[in-house]
């Protein structure tokens, strides 16, 4: 089995990190360093890493005023808890960047939304309803 790594710039892991388990559902826990942590999945499956901008010499991880965060990149999450996840999106924004709304390429509800450095995360239901 190969899997990735998604690895994103951010810059404040903590509060990325709070940010995100909130939005999937995980429990609370604690980056393993304040440039480096690990979102998990209930079954050990890494789902996003973030790394501090600049903490180490990763060229396309060096400063976020080389480009746009985001810029050609969708983070997007297939979850099987799609309204819990919708309720628990709005608690962090305002308003949402995508209502929900049927995707008709995967026929499942989705939404959207910026997290706190402006990447667009995508909610899809895992399943039809």
């Amino acid at each position: 089995m190969t899997r990735t790594w998604t690895v994103i710039g951010v810059k404040d892991v903590s509060l990325s990190f709070k940010w995100y388990q909130a939005l999937l559902g995980g429990p609370e826990t604690a980056p393993a360093h304040d440039y480096w942590g690990q979102i998990f999945d209930s079954d050990g499956t890494v789902l996003l890493c973030l790394h501090q901008w600049g903490s180490h010499d990763h060229p396309s991880l060096m400063s976020p005023g080389k480009g746009q965060a985001g810029n050609g990149l969708l983070l997007f999450f297939r979850v099987d808890d799609f309204d819990p996840a919708l309720q628990r999106a709005h608690a962090p924004v305002p308003k949402l960047d995508e209502e929900p709304h049927l995707n008709p390429n995967t026929e499942t509800p989705e939404f959207s939304l910026r997290d706190p450095d402006g990447y667009c995360v995508t909610i899809s239901a895992l399943s039809a309803p």
